[in-house]
């Protein structure tokens, strides 16, 4: 291994690491537990430590996807360099470094995307429309997808047609179907991953009718039934403490979810540097992991404050609504192996449970400065990763 080489590869990971401690302090570490603050379920500095954890789990056990994607699939006709690597990771984690410090939640995803993008196209790379789209769909999608999801949830929770006791645990069925049908390494063999409903059935023998696994379906209802009889068993006991329960419950998936989609974007540009040294992933998920964490210890804090007291006075139920969208898109985003920004799910999500209780409490000069920090981050780190890896490759 060239000496040249493994300095390079050293100052990549280390500016991965950077990366991954800026988002654990923003995103991925401050908006899964933001709603169950708002709703008092948890403290601020006990959701920064239990983030932290969770988020670290989530990197290891599903950052696979969203990192390759990172990596590899953002740019056409080239393969990042390590210069490159490192100047848009430097590029993006500055962006996210100052959103962290000023209050204002910058959208990770469209920072680590911009920053890579513009450094792919200034090494004379052509542009990946058609992960472009697929991109584009989400991110256009989660606002409208997550605010209505949000909104639909918080107004079957306010109806009085139906009460909590049962609204609530057939909603935790719903995230039980969920959570049934994720994808998980240890439930596959080598480089497959399935899930648990997946390793259930096999024990069923049920047959395929249709095309349709059965042994499969019965096996995630089983899951999900179990999940809604648990929490209305508990609602029955004391109906607060079970609705606070499923708030951290949810709080808890989230996290879990925001560490595998969010570690790609500070590991990802260095997924190609790892094979001409017949690197594996998992010791770099487990790095990427550690960063995430560190950054929720010691960061997440300041912005779970801005979150969860800034935007909007949550209560549980609308916490509860806002956090159900959230674990499903980003589930989504981990199984598509699609970048996706955190900020603008959460934001979206608790937007529209606060609708359904007229809007209050949601402030609209935050979300407008939030949605331009958006559009700018990405914009901006499009122009400065292309011009910095630029400038560099022309002083080298």
């Amino acid at each position: 291994m060239a000496v040249g080489g493994v300095a390079t590869l050293v100052i990549a990971g280390v500016a991965s690491l950077f990366m991954a401690w800026a988002i654990g302090a923003g995103s991925s570490g401050s908006t899964p537990f933001a709603p169950a603050v708002g709703a008092n379920a948890i403290s601020v500095m006990r959701a920064g430590f239990v983030v932290g954890l969770l988020g670290f789990l989530g990197a290891v056990l599903q950052g696979a996807n969203v990192s390759e994607a990172v990596g590899t699939q953002l740019i056409e006709g080239v393969q990042l360099t390590a210069p490159a690597a490192t100047t848009g990771l430097i590029v993006a984690a500055l962006l996210v470094a100052f959103g962290v410090f000023t209050g204002y939640p910058i959208a990770t995803a469209f920072t680590v995307t911009g920053a890579i993008v513009g450094v792919g196209l200034a090494m004379g790379g052509d542009p990946a429309w058609a992960k472009y789209r697929q991109i584009s769909a989400l991110w256009i999608l989660t606002p409208f997808v997550g605010g209505s999801i949000a909104y639909g949830t918080a107004k079957l929770l306010r109806s009085e047609r139906i009460t909590e006791r049962v609204a609530i645990p057939i909603l935790a069925g719903f995230v039980g179907l969920i959570v049934a049908n994720i994808r998980f390494t240890i439930f596959g063999t080598g480089d497959t991953s399935r899930s648990l409903a997946f390793a259930l059935s096999r024990g069923l023998s049920l047959p395929v009718v249709s095309g349709i696994d059965t042994g499969r379906v019965a096996a995630s209802l089983v899951i999900a039934g179990g999940v809604a009889a648990l929490l209305f068993w508990d609602m029955e006991q004391d109906a607060d403490a079970g609705q606070r329960h499923f708030l951290l419950a949810l709080g808890s998936l989230v996290a879990f979810s925001a560490g595998g989609s969010q570690v790609g974007l500070a590991i990802g540009p260095l997924v190609p540097l790892l094979d001409p040294y017949a690197i594996p992933l998992i010791p770099v998920l487990v790095g990427g992991g550690i960063g995430l964490l560190a950054g929720s210890w010691t960061g997440a804090p300041r912005m779970i404050k801005a979150l969860a007291q800034d935007y909007s006075a949550l209560g549980p139920r609308r916490s509860i609504a806002a956090l159900i969208p959230s674990f499903a898109i980003a589930q989504s985003a981990v199984f598509f192996g699609i970048p996706v920004s955190f900020n603008e799910i959460i934001v979206s999500a608790i937007i529209g449970s606060g609708y359904a209780a007229g809007g209050g409490g949601v402030s609209r000069k935050k979300m407008v400065y939030t949605v331009l920090a958006w559009l700018g981050s990405l914009v901006l780190a499009i122009g400065v990763g292309y011009g910095a890896f630029t400038a560099i490759d022309s002083a080298l």
